[in-house]
């Protein structure tokens, strides 16, 4: 790409072509929100999550600001502000990633193998280090207290079943993505 604003274009307009939800801010898509369905096998699952993300003017080369609008509980995410501790985007970022990778990927793979040992969420991560039932049971409270699909504004099941089942085909794609990079590192 010639110019980090092209590239911001370019991944902008592969996540809108995607099967995720996302509402634009503003007029200069930088800033703008993405709806994340929690993965399949994991207590996240039936959980959708609204995700601000702000792109820096010197995005691809600089990484994306991430953070969760409704409440997670995860030992990687700061409970109150939404932000999470997550090496790829913090530390390692490559302009080799694009957005497509954080939300299929990167997210996908923070909540399937939460790393209790580097919290921002100190009570979670002692709860699923102590007792890994019960903070998968908060987890699922977290879910339906603070997840639920109406809440970012996501159409029920019974009501769109073509949408319904383009989430399920992505659940599924985000399983077989996530599969290799767990071997690869």
């Amino acid at each position: 790409m010639s110019s980090p604003t092209k590239r911001r274009e370019m991944d902008l307009m592969k996540l809108l072509m995607s099967d995720y939800k996302v509402e634009m801010i503003n007029d200069e898509m930088q800033q703008f929100y993405v709806h994340f369905h929690g993965p399949s096998d994991s207590p996240y699952h039936g959980g959708v999550w609204k995700i601000r993300v702000d792109l820096p003017d010197a995005y691809p080369y600089k990484s994306p600001s991430i953070g969760f609008i409704n409440k997670m509980y995860h030992p990687n995410v700061d409970e109150m502000s939404g932000s999470v501790c997550l090496d790829v985007i913090n530390q390692t970022w490559s302009p080799m990633f694009d957005l497509v990778n954080v939300f299929e990927v990167f997210i996908p793979q923070l909540l399937l193998y939460p790393n209790p040992s580097d919290p921002l969420n100190g009570e979670a991560a002692a709860l699923m280090i102590r007792d890994r039932a019960a903070y998968e049971l908060r987890v699922k409270e977290y879910c339906q207290k603070y997840a639920k699909p109406e809440d970012v504004g996501v159409v029920p099941e019974e009501e769109s079943s073509d949408e319904e089942l383009s989430e399920d085909e992505c659940d599924s794609s985000d399983e077989q993505v996530a599969g290799p990079v767990d071997v690869d590192p």
